[in-house]
């Protein structure tokens, strides 16, 4: 009974979308850090963990995006073998502040990309209407119209350049996250052995 009263519960909670807001130029909602939960399903790391420059150096390795997820996972699979679970879920929370950090980062860049897509919205807009008061004007001043339209062209060039690339820019953190948890699974593959 308790179960069908908690299930009708959830079922009349509002569902929230994610609300895009204008330095948030992407589809995906805007999460600024992640939770070593979501991607590690081993022991938590012990208070006391410290990290080796063993643990902190193959952190850092596995963590670069340039090097290829077999690569990293094989690194892994080298490093783990006879390692206890204080060990890995060590090296797990070291893997995890690596990415999380670098995650942090790309999202502060994609919403300064997403102010400035914004106020180049809005020179555009001020552009076209600066440009209809010039050809409005009596006499017009060609040479003026000639330099503003010269102006509002590359503006405009500059945006759509910009929002063809904001699908990469929006997908780097998607990726990073996908790798984070192909690593956490890649170490704790070596808790059951």
């Amino acid at each position: 009974m308790r179960f069908l009263m908690l299930l009708a519960a959830l079922a009349a909670t509002p569902a929230y979308a994610f609300t895009p807001t204008p330095d948030w130029p992407c589809i995906q909602g805007r999460q600024p850090h992640l939770s070593l939960g979501q991607v590690w399903t081993g022991p938590p790391p012990p208070e006391s963990a410290r990290e080796t420059p063993e643990i902190a150096a193959l952190a850092d390795r596995v963590a670069q995006r340039r090097l290829p997820i077999e690569e990293a996972t094989a690194a892994i699979d080298a490093f783990a073998q006879g390692k206890d679970a204080e060990t890995l879920a060590t090296l797990m929370q070291a893997i995890f502040q690596r990415i999380d950090t670098q995650r942090s980062a790309i999202l502060g860049g994609i919403s300064r990309y997403g102010h400035r897509q914004v106020a180049l919205a809005e020179r555009v807009e001020a552009r076209r209407a600066r440009m209809a008061e010039l050809e409005a004007a009596d006499p017009p001043d060609f040479d003026a119209i000639d330099a503003e339209e010269e102006a509002l062209d590359w503006d405009m060039r500059v945006f759509s350049d910009r929002q063809q690339s904001l699908t990469y820019v929006c997908e780097t953190p998607v990726i990073l996250e996908q790798r984070l948890f192909a690593l956490g699974r890649a170490v704790a593959a070596h808790l059951q052995q």
